[in-house]
């Protein structure tokens, strides 16, 4: 048993001067710091210039595209994928994938992250190297059947799926067909069936480029979102990511069936040029979670930047300031997330998970210690992470002199 000692923030209150008390894989207590003593803890992080926040939760992740950090700068998104990252995936072994696995995996703890939704190939080596790394992880092979794209092949994502289902306490198999453009009518369906019968999440791009909305029209003459609902996946378990060139009649229907959007805002300002209105998402009651994407072209899995990014691009889209409150966006990191993926997490309450971060606030941006949401979403970074928690183990802590 141990604890952190801070203020204590989620998306639900700041407690000042609190102790949070870790036993096994959950928060066992949330008490006065000067209380602490009478719990007889083992170990002590922390102290009075910290903060304790919930686990963030990076709903849309490519862990391993860290070997394709500053590739193909500048070009449009089917362009980059077209010119750069599929011919170079081409060449991708075992080895080389959980070596970039293993220094993706490591970045986002190191920023933060408690939580991991990943979607990309060779996803049993992830999976592997995320178990052993303590992060948690919801994993999930990329699917395509439309594309021509052998390490895509539907079979080795079902059999992926298939093969860590139920097997591990940190690594949750999901269902990941890529997009929209590249999944047939039939292999959607197929996906459906299997989350019906298993309770998976379906994690896949939607609406992430023109031409992903372009091709659909053509091909089933409706929208992404009217394709998912043919096939049967508009409910709760549905995770798209992106969603730029959705109309609000898709971004309703979303809303309605319980599912939930990632928003990606600094890859798709750098690879479209355009992002969501954030405040129209959030007043249709649509779940917004936040994702960094994948390190190029993001440029680092840090998920304090995200949170900024997002705040500052509402204000753009909406067309006025101070559109979205920190404290919302600061949710849609933590608890929001947590909602998406059907973790009891988020909130820093006795029986929620133990995945929890300190930061260190002995800094000068954070001062004064007051609007404590707003200091978490504009001020902090990543590298103020001293520790963090997953299923109530500390899996990462800075070492002294560590900027």
């Amino acid at each position: 048993m141990f604890a952190l000692i801070g203020t204590a923030v989620d998306a639900e209150s700041v407690r000042r001067n609190a102790a949070v008390i870790v036993e096994g894989k959950a928060i066992r207590a949330v008490v006065p710091a000067d209380e602490l003593r009478e719990y007889g803890v083992d170990e002590v992080y922390g102290g009075g210039n910290h903060i304790v926040v919930p686990g963030l939760i990076n709903a849309h992740t490519h862990v391993a595209m860290a070997r394709f950090r500053g590739l193909g700068e500048d070009l449009p998104t089917e362009e980059w994928l077209e010119r750069i990252i599929w011919p170079m995936e081409q060449g991708w072994t075992r080895k080389d994938i959980r070596k970039w696995a293993g220094l993706g995996i490591r970045e986002a703890l190191a920023n933060g992250s408690t939580t991991i939704n990943d979607h990309y190939f060779f996803a049993n080596e992830i999976a592997e190297v995320a178990e052993r790394l303590g992060v948690r992880a919801f994993i999930g092979q990329t699917m395509m059947d439309e594309v021509d794209f052998p390490l895509a092949s539907p079979e080795e994502g079902f059999r992926f799926f298939r093969r860590w289902l139920g097997r591990s306490e940190l690594v949750t198999p999901v269902l990941a067909p890529h997009a929209t453009n590249t999944v047939s009518l039939d292999l959607f369906r197929e996906t459906a069936e299997l989350s019906e019968e298993t309770d998976a999440r379906v994690h896949l791009h939607l609406a992430q480029s023109r031409a992903e909305v372009e091709e659909v029209k053509k091909r089933h003459g409706t929208s992404p979102v009217g394709l998912l609902g043919k096939a049967g996946l508009l409910n709760e378990k549905l995770i798209g990511v992106h969603g730029v060139y959705l109309g609000e009649e898709d971004f309703s229907r979303l809303a309605g069936a319980g599912s939930t959007l990632v928003h990606c805002p600094t890859s798709n300002v750098k690879l479209e040029g355009r992002t969501i209105n954030l405040e129209k998402l959030l007043d249709l009651g649509l779940n917004v979670a936040l994702g960094n994407d994948s390190p190029n072209p993001t440029g680092i899995l840090d998920p304090f930047l995200e949170m900024r990014t997002a705040g500052i691009v509402a204000n753009l889209t909406a067309g006025k300031p101070h559109a979205v409150p920190a404290r919302e966006i600061f949710g849609m990191a933590t608890l929001f997330g947590a909602r998406a993926l059907g973790l009891r997490a988020g909130l820093i309450k006795p029986g929620y998970l133990a995945d929890l971060v300190l930061i260190n606030a002995e800094k000068p941006w954070f001062r004064p210690m007051e609007n404590l949401y707003s200091l978490l979403v504009y001020s902090a970074r990543g590298s103020d992470v001293e520790v963090v928690v997953v299923d109530g183990r500390v899996v990462y802590e800075k070492g002294p002199g560590e900027d």
